[in-house]
């Protein structure tokens, strides 16, 4: 019966104190020493069934404990996250004040403070042990674990100032650490700590031991997912920079494709910048080898310079001023534009790259040191290397278009200019005609010959001759030092200006055009080719280089040098006013001019000569100075006027 009783105690989880009673009870009862002494003996063997179960109990516990640890550190993926849980689940298990982690740093060769549970001292938050010294030190060397139940005042490892100081402001007294393991590597300690005398059990050192088998395992997870998602995001970086290098180059080759095949079908230098500016945005200007535009934005040019403020402008007087924006800070803006410009192209030529100049890219070419053409791209955005390359071969493809258009210019100017010297030397050639045909040109149409006194840049003088021959279906030819063209027309003089402005803004300095004609038929030409030098040498001779005339605007000096000496058309010129106004009101300023100009100049023998009053006269010279301007007393205009009056008197 006794031992049911022990039984039915250890049945219900009594406490260690109600196991006296059964003892007490037979006392009491007056049991003898027999019965007491088994009863005493059946008291003690439950008593240790009731520890062996407690104890069965706790490590069930802190298996189960464990358990979940397990699964709690496998779900997580953050480092950060994962030795968090490690630190707090230690300072749960056994109970301590304060629980923290110190890694190995492979670098220095030390152990620094990872994570801390439960500590309050930004000093000991920040310590770092060296292999060997203090506690941690010592687990870190010798992968062994060690506890103390009184830090300071244990003498089995080597005691440091800078880590008894950090431990002593914790507040620690005793600590337990066991090593974070990889096999045989230790990568950390894992500490468990009190601020009281404690004595750690075996138990709780192989618990200890047995989470932080647990930690270094989730911890080396951890770290390789992290490594895992490094790599992914590195190919996955990779991969983004494969496909936009891919789409980069497949855009390259797109437009190389396009730029080809526009040279295959004949485009020119603007179908060229239209693809450019199609495939990388922004606008695009070309420039030929003088800087000067030639397809594209032209605009571009204009808005690289900083606006020009008013305190910029220079004052033009007094009191004046220029707002900014006006004409001349836009010519300031764009001459400051073309010199960067300038500036980038030659940089480009000689590195063979694109140069970015501001939010500018310029790509410029040359053929044998000397620039042939230059683009200029404006993009605000970021230009790749794959698309800058696109830049570089669009330069290179426009280069190749020049110089085959130059190529067919020279050429044809050639065969022009050939054509154009058997006009001149052999007039009376067979097939003259049709061989202009060939080129375009129709020799039974008005014609105009122009020659020009270029005064240097000979191949580029010749090369606009050539282009505007072609351009206005005409004849341009070398001869010498002078240029010579036979245009369509019947205007010799306007001609002769528009040629000498254009080639001399080409050349950029003067450049000197007689005219001759207009001629029809190839017989003509030679006459009229003549006839454009001498109007020529006479610009020269009178100091208007730079300017262009034919005959009729040379006035009394074009009647010595024009071939079919054009009497009427020189009178026209001359007196035209006069001798119209005299027609249609029946006066007679011709006769009282002749008479003014023969008597000298005096008002009184002219109004003797003509029988008139003196007023008269001086109402009359009035009338003819409104007629043919307030200098025509100016001596080379009345010496023409003079010798107009002499031609109308002679002419009837």
């Amino acid at each position: 019966m006794s031992t049911r009783v022990f039984l039915e105690l250890l049945a219900r989880e009594a406490s260690a104190v109600e196991f006296e009673g059964p003892v007490l009870a037979a006392r009491s009862g007056g049991a003898d020493a027999e019965a007491l002494a088994e009863l005493e003996e059946a008291k003690l063997a439950a008593l240790k069934v009731r520890a062996l179960l407690r104890r069965r109990a706790k490590r069930e516990a802190e298996l189960s404990a464990l358990f979940d640890t397990a699964g709690d550190l496998a779900g997580l993926r953050d480092l950060d996250a994962v030795l968090e849980a490690i630190v707090h689940r230690a300072r749960q298990l056994l109970g301590t004040d304060a629980a923290y982690m110190t890694l190995h740093d492979p670098e220095r060769g030390d152990t620094w403070m990872r994570v801390t549970d439960g500590s309050v001292s930004a000093k000991f938050r920040a310590l770092r042990l060296a292999m060997g010294a203090g506690l941690g030190g010592l687990v870190a060397q010798t992968a062994t674990p060690y506890s103390t139940a009184d830090y300071f005042a244990d003498e089995r490892f080597r005691h440091k100032t800078d880590i008894d100081d950090a431990v002593l402001e914790e507040g620690l007294v005793a600590i337990l650490g066991v090593p974070l393991k990889l096999g045989a590597r230790v990568i950390g300690v894992l500490f468990a700590a009190n601020r009281s005398v404690r004595p750690f059990t075996q138990d709780e050192v192989v618990l200890l031991g047995s989470l932080a088998a647990h930690a270094a395992v989730a911890i080396d997870n951890a770290r390789l997912l992290q490594e895992t998602r490094n790599a992914l995001e590195e190919l996955s970086e990779a991969n983004r920079q494969v496909n936009a290098h891919s789409q980069a180059v497949e855009r390259a080759a797109l437009a190389h494709d396009r730029m080809t095949g526009l040279v295959l079908r004949g485009g020119g230098v603007e179908d060229v910048a239209a693809v450019v500016t199609e495939v990388l945005g922004g606008s695009l200007t070309v420039l030929d080898d003088a800087g000067r535009p030639i397809a594209g934005d032209a605009g571009v040019l204009e808005e690289d310079a900083p606006v020009e403020t008013a305190s910029d402008q220079p004052a033009s007087g007094p009191g004046t001023s220029r707002r900014a924006g006006s004409k001349p800070g836009a010519r300031q803006r764009t001459r400051k534009a073309t010199e960067v410009i300038a500036d980038a192209a030659r940089s480009s030529r000689a590195l063979g790259r694109t140069v970015r100049q501001g939010d500018l890219l310029v790509a410029s070419v040359d053929v044998g040191a000397e620039p042939l053409c230059t683009l200029v791209l404006r993009n605000g955005g970021q230009v790749s290397d794959a698309d800058q390359r696109i830049l570089e071969r669009a330069a290179l493809v426009t280069a190749l278009l020049l110089l085959f258009r130059r190529t067919v210019a020279e050429a044809e100017g050639r065969v022009r200019g050939e054509l154009l010297d058997d006009l001149i030397s052999r007039p009376a050639l067979d097939g003259l005609a049709d061989r202009a045909r060939r080129v375009g040109v129709n020799l039974d149409r008005d014609h105009v010959v122009v020659v020009v006194r270029h005064g240097g840049g000979r191949e580029r003088a010749a090369f606009w001759a050539s282009s505007q021959a072609t351009l206005h279906h005409g004849l341009a030819a070398q001869r010498g030092d002078e240029v010579v063209l036979l245009l369509p027309g019947d205007r010799p003089g306007p001609l002769a200006k528009r040629v000498a402005a254009e080639l001399s803004a080409s050349l950029g300095h003067p450049a000197t055009a007689g005219a001759g004609g207009p001629v029809r038929g190839a017989a003509e030409v030679a006459a009229a080719h003549r006839e454009a030098q001498r109007c020529a040498d006479a610009l020269v001779a009178l100091g208007r280089a730079g300017e262009g005339a034919g005959a009729r605007e040379l006035g009394f000096v074009g009647l010595l040098v024009g071939d079919g000496r054009d009497i009427g058309a020189f009178l026209a010129s001359v007196l035209g006013p006069v001798i119209d106004y005299d027609a249609r009101r029946g006066t007679a300023l011709v006769q009282t001019l002749t008479a003014y100009f023969g008597m000298g100049g005096s008002l009184s023998r002219t109004s003797e000569t003509l029988h008139i009053h003196v007023n008269t006269v001086t109402q009359r010279l009035d009338r003819i100075g409104q007629l043919l301007g307030d200098d025509w007393q100016v001596p080379e205009r009345a010496l023409e006027i003079q010798l107009a009056l002499r031609l109308h008197r002679l002419s009837g």
